[in-house]
């Protein structure tokens, strides 16, 4: 159900730091191999009841994805509970649903736009148009407290990225508990979370209002878990680090990298009628191979103070990706640097500060 992109160099190994990015330092290596996972979205025609259960028909009808993994992949243990998603769309929203195993649940935050992160919680991360600029990030707790915000460019592209004072007009959120919150006298089941996004509060980001029929967005999600103590009946987070489980592995304790998100892909089929088959994307590759020459320049202004043209500098004389047209046409800019390939009849960029795309 995920395609494989071999990748023929490895990444230059480096120290990074975590926090919300690595602004001004070296980029890191990538461990594991760049293969997304994919999800193909169903266009329902029946009335969805948004209320955290997922029994609605078209739910029942739709495939979960694979469980959640480790943020780094293979490189740490699977998740010890489980976590699947699910998704569809109609004319009006883009839905999501997510079951998520949990023997004590509980949630703290009740503010919007606190950082829910620092519960147990859902996050939802979406590039519409996959340029891994302009994103969106939601992130929601078993009490259904919400916090959602746009980020401009990721956190290693730039500072002061996130607009988290910005709300996503119209969106419902609801959380079913299948067993009760915050009452460490009882096991429960888990939880569950069922997200409604309204196309209108997208259409800054989306190359369509709604999606075409094969249309592809680049997708990820993520659960973070606390492990917790009981102390005098109440639950109390230890000092041990967060666990980061995600659906499509980043190889890295960091989100803000939309280039390794899954990618989902529409299709005006209902969930009933079902069998559409995910149609390996032509593009990504070609972004992907670009990455390597992002890669590569950053790494090579923090040790040079200046960019590029040789890819002989860059150790990239070959292609990294294996099937993709090679050498790409690099050009010194006032602001950094372009890399461009040829691809059908247009030609995909990437600069300076990541952004790729198509012209």
């Amino acid at each position: 159900m995920h395609s494989v992109i071999k990748r023929l160099f490895p990444l230059i190994v480096t120290p990074y730091m975590f926090g919300q990015g690595f602004w001004g330092n070296e980029f890191p290596e990538l461990k594991i191999e760049y293969a997304p996972r994919t999800y193909v979205c169903y266009k329902t025609s029946t009335p969805m009841l948004v209320d955290g259960k997922l029994n609605d028909p078209a739910w029942v009808n739709s495939k979960w994805s694979e469980s959640f993994v480790d943020i780094e992949g293979n490189l740490k243990p699977d998740p010890f509970y489980d976590t699947k998603v699910k998704m569809l769309w109609d004319d009006n929203y883009f839905y999501f649903g997510a079951e998520m195993e949990e023997p004590h649940v509980w949630a703290t935050l009740t503010a919007r736009d606190a950082v829910i992160f620092k519960d147990n919680d859902f996050e939802i991360f979406l590039d519409p148009d996959g340029d891994t600029h302009n994103y969106y990030e939601l992130e929601v707790n078993a009490f259904e407290t919400e916090w959602d915000l746009i980020l401009l460019k990721p956190y290693h592209d730039q500072s002061k990225v996130a607009v988290d004072s910005w709300d996503i007009p119209g969106l419902i959120t609801k959380v079913h508990v299948n067993g009760t919150i915050n009452d460490p006298s009882d096991m429960d089941k888990g939880w569950s979370v069922e997200i409604a996004i309204p196309w209108k509060a997208l259409e800054e980001c989306a190359p369509n209002f709604h999606p075409q029929e094969g249309e592809q967005w680049k997708v990820n999600f993520s659960r973070v878990q606390w492990d917790v103590d009981i102390v005098e009946e109440q639950y109390v987070k230890t000092d041990s680090p967060e666990f980061n489980w995600v659906w499509s592995p980043q190889g890295l304790i960091y989100m803000h990298m939309p280039d390794l998100w899954g990618l989902v892909q529409f299709t005006e089929v209902s969930p009933e009628q079902g069998n559409v088959e995910f149609q390996e994307s032509e593009i990504d590759p070609i972004k992907w191979a670009l990455r390597q020459v992002y890669y590569r320049q950053r790494n090579y202004f923090f040790k040079k103070n200046h960019y590029t043209e040789s890819l002989k500098e860059l150790n990239l004389i070959k292609t990294p990706v294996e099937g993709v047209p090679w050498p790409p046409e690099i050009v010194l800019t006032p602001s950094g640097w372009e890399a461009a390939l040829k691809w059908d009849q247009s030609t995909v960029v990437i600069r300076t500060d990541g952004k790729v795309w198509v012209k």
